[in-house]
């Protein structure tokens, strides 16, 4: 979802987008709730979508009992982990300079993050950070991409483009969000392009290779618990093999991707997405 309050002479000089991702402790039963782990973010040039700068830290609860000594992700944090992280009060500051006046951006973290943040500055009496905008991308690719991306998890957005397996760390996390909106305005603008050629093969494909929901296998309680996309998001899991990046589908992306990235485009990402054609012709 896209939410922006710009007056024609910002739009020269577009702000930054920060792109953020949360770790937290899983609730394990109702009444329970969640505690920031991780924080991490860059910042984006919105008109190369090139990468400013970057911060990332662990987050020590104040009860460290409430962290799992191990965890179900061979990349997730535990208790070990956290023990000598710093409080988030002492980083609450560096995270509300890298988050306040921005666009923010991210996967679910309109119904998610950005809930969490408000909720950690609250506990210790600061006022939170706010956006100028915010690009959420579960929300702007279940619009535009969503038939063909399986259940819209980033992990299976990633496996879709070939980017290898989700790590489950902020700031990894981030950095493959920001590489799949890269490859979906890029396929969205092959279609746009080449309606004829491009659209009706890959929706093909996708009704072939796309199972209903009934038949998959259940999301686990630790991955429904936290940012899963909502029942009504879920459009069906896919059973296909990415291509390959050196693929004639990943070359003719790369070259495509060129011509993204040189236009002027002075908008936040989801307009990217939403008007790709247009943009560049």
């Amino acid at each position: 979802m896209m939410q922006d309050h710009y007056s024609c002479n910002e739009y020269t000089n577009p702000p930054e987008i920060v792109f953020f991702d949360l770790e937290t402790t899983v609730p394990k039963k109702a009444g329970q709730r969640f505690h920031v782990l991780e924080f991490g973010a860059i910042v984006v040039s919105p008109q190369k979508l090139s990468e400013i700068e970057s911060y990332t830290t662990l987050i020590r609860p104040k009860d460290l009992s409430v962290v799992s000594a191990r965890s179900s992700r061979s990349d997730g944090i535990t208790r070990e982990a956290v023990k000598n992280a710093p409080c988030f009060e002492d980083v609450a500051e560096r995270i509300f300079s890298i988050l306040n006046g921005r666009v923010w951006a991210g996967h679910n973290i309109q119904r998610f993050d950005c809930v969490r943040i408000k909720d950690a500055f609250g506990e210790i009496n600061r006022p939170a950070p706010e956006p100028v905008g915010m690009v959420d991308s579960l929300s702007v690719l279940t619009k535009k991409f969503g038939r063909r991306a399986g259940n819209m998890k980033m992990a299976t957005l990633a496996s879709y483009f070939g980017l290898g397996q989700q790590k489950h760390r902020s700031l990894d996390d981030v950095r493959m969000n920001l590489e799949v909106l890269k490859h979906c305005a890029t396929v969205l603008f092959l279609e746009s392009s080449l309606p004829n050629t491009m659209h009706s093969k890959w929706y093909e494909s996708s009704k072939i290779m796309t199972r209903s929901r009934t038949n998959a296998k259940p999301p686990c309680r630790e991955e429904s618990s936290r940012k899963s996309p909502p029942t009504s998001l879920s459009l069906g899991y896919q059973r296909t093999a990415p291509y390959a990046a050196r693929g004639s589908l990943g070359k003719m992306t790369e070259r495509v991707k060129g011509l993204l990235f040189k236009a002027h485009v002075q908008q936040p990402l989801n307009q990217l997405l939403k008007h790709s054609h247009s943009l560049l012709r």
